[in-house]
């Protein structure tokens, strides 16, 4: 069973990571298309191999739902290892699309800061994930959730959270999202990738204590 879910993030991570950069670096969409493609995908996610696996497609998701008691340590490191090669893929692929058009392989949607310094961007990334991932939380809680709109409840949040966050950090929300375009794209994107494995995890982790508090009887 727990293949199966594992193999769910891979496949949900995938789509998130192939569908939201090739917004950006193929159809060269403007911030409303990006915001867009990325929370869509996560809706379509949610609904479709989000039912066998519960939809994290993000580490940040999966760590908060560790600290909640939603899934075990187990599952926890499965899912993220099943998410970064998700997301590796997806990049993978990205990079031969972009190759195919002519274009320059050093774009591929990776995110970055150049005009933020290092502690604003980790502020931002951390902010906009523990407000994702606080609504993720309450939505889908046992007593005041909403299982049948969560997955777009979750999709909107998404998108608005990218748009308000794509011209300051390149809105990742998401370890393994600027994981996978940074390890081919190199440069910059590389040597400020802690920035985008540590602040949404700070988000998570504040987010996941805040729910808690919030919920609780």
């Amino acid at each position: 069973m727990k293949v199966r879910q594992a193999v769910a993030e891979l496949i949900g991570t995938f789509m998130l990571v192939l569908f939201g950069t090739a917004v950006v670096v193929v159809a060269k969409g403007n911030v409303l298309a990006i915001g867009l493609a990325f929370g869509l995908t996560v809706t379509i996610g949610a609904y479709t191999v989000g039912a066998i696996s519960g939809g994290h497609f993000n580490p940040a998701v999966t760590i908060a739902m560790w600290i909640n008691k939603k899934i075990d340590a187990a599952t926890a490191i499965l899912y993220v290892i099943a998410q970064f090669v998700g997301a590796i893929l997806a990049s993978g692929v990205l990079k031969m699309f972009v190759g195919a058009l002519g274009q320059s392989t050093t774009a591929l949607g990776q995110t970055d800061f150049p005009k933020l310094t290092s502690p604003m961007a980790f502020f931002v990334e951390m902010l906009v994930t523990a407000l994702f991932i606080f609504m993720i939380l309450l939505v889908t809680s046992d007593e005041y959730g909403n299982p049948a709109l969560a997955g777009l409840v979750i999709g909107l949040a998404l998108a608005i959270l990218v748009m308000v966050a794509v011209n300051l950090t390149g809105a990742s929300l998401n370890p393994a999202r600027s994981f996978g375009p940074a390890l081919f794209a190199m440069g910059s994107a590389m040597s400020h990738c802690w920035v985008y494995l540590l602040a949404p995890e700070v988000g998570a982790v504040i987010a996941a204590f805040l729910a808690r508090w919030m919920l609780k009887k």
